[in-house]
């Protein structure tokens, strides 16, 4: 029986060739699948589980589908879809997780993240998300009218995107020490994880223990996947 993972799908209403191609990974992948984990960024934007969207109404219905045929399917908040509630993973047939989630892969102790909380050069954005993660401010925001959480999430994500465009690349990567610290404190030898669209496996050493970081790819141009069964662990390329 193997494990699916994936990340930073970005799904819009404006881009179904993305939701069509990672319906095909799905429908190929499903032979011998007993476990789906999305590890974040599932959507370019999530502003509650009222926001009208075809996308997610066809992710919900494709998920669930799986989900009847067997497959136990996972959700994992990511920095655009953190908003993600119940309410959405019961459509999915989906059991909605917080990081850091520890299991076995491929007989090897592993940690999934989103891998936001990495980035710890990025001392604005680890602010900012400090600030919106914070059951307070979630449940002020969601008691808002859908229209006025579109136009904040609007402006958000422009002072997002300013932001990024003044940042060097490094900042927004992953800080090598807290790779390695977070290995150390949830006592693990593997790391997956998304968000900075950098697909690669990375090896490491860790107290003088191999480790390794694989990293999944974004699903903008192409997608990316990692299939992992008893023995073996592959991250592919997807074409669209």
């Amino acid at each position: 029986m193997a494990i699916l993972f994936a990340s930073d799908l970005h799904l819009e209403d404006q881009r179904p060739d993305i939701l069509r191609a990672f319906f095909r990974l799905l429908d190929e992948q499903k032979p011998g699948l007993e476990r789906l984990y999305l590890l974040g960024d599932i959507f370019e934007v999530w502003l509650g589980d009222d926001t009208p969207s075809a996308s997610a109404d066809a992710l919900a219905e494709k998920l669930s589908a799986l989900a009847r045929d067997g497959v136990d399917i996972f959700l994992l908040h990511g920095n655009r879809d953190f908003l993600i509630g119940p309410a959405y993973a019961a459509r999915c047939g989906a059991t909605l997780l917080h990081e850091p989630v520890l299991l076995n892969v491929a007989g090897r102790k592993t940690a999934l993240l989103h891998g936001d909380t990495l980035c710890t050069q990025d001392t604005d954005y680890m602010a900012f998300r400090r600030m919106v993660r914070d059951p307070q401010w979630v449940a002020q925001f969601l008691e808002k009218p859908l229209e006025e959480r579109i136009a904040i999430g609007r402006s958000l994500r422009e002072k997002s995107k300013e932001s990024a465009q003044e940042k060097q690349d490094y900042i927004m990567d992953v800080t090598q020490d807290e790779v390695v610290a977070t290995l150390r404190n949830l006592n693990v030898e593997l790391l997956i994880h998304g968000h900075t669209h950098r697909p690669a496996v990375h090896d490491l050493v860790v107290d003088g223990k191999p480790a390794q970081r694989i990293v999944l790819g974004d699903w903008y141009k192409q997608g990316w996947y990692l299939r992992a069964d008893a023995n073996d662990l592959q991250l592919k390329p997807f074409p669209f």
